[in-house]
């Protein structure tokens, strides 16, 4: 008898994913896909058009940006920084941050809700 093959929200557990292809730009809007949603943590996708952008607010949590596609700014307690494919940085909990595209871009957040 074949072995039943587990799969989770994106596809067969163990298989490698193209996160900067699982969520699609729309013009003029901000998409997101969330892949993990747990106890411990979320993990989402998102596609922001150029322009977009997420205006400040805080979460209690901490939370990781790595960016997959693209440029955008990222302003945490005031400091602005901008990040481009292959970067990340670190959103601590509780700190005012906000999320500005500089062009289509698409970003990764991982939140650690411990």
């Amino acid at each position: 008898m074949p072995r039943k093959e587990r799969v989770g929200v994106a596809g067969p557990i163990g298989t490698p994913l193209n996160l900067a292809g699982m969520v699609a730009y729309q013009g003029g809007s901000i998409v997101s896909r969330t892949l993990l949603d747990k106890d411990a943590g979320t993990v989402t996708l998102f596609a922001f058009a150029a322009g977009q952008a997420l205006s400040e607010h805080t979460a209690p949590f901490d939370a990781l940006v790595v960016v997959l596609d693209g440029d955008a700014e990222v302003i945490i307690a005031g400091k602005s920084s901008r990040l481009k494919a292959g970067e990340g940085i670190i959103m601590p909990a509780n700190v005012p941050h906000a999320v500005r595209a500089l062009g289509d871009f698409k970003m990764a957040l991982v939140m650690v809700r411990g």
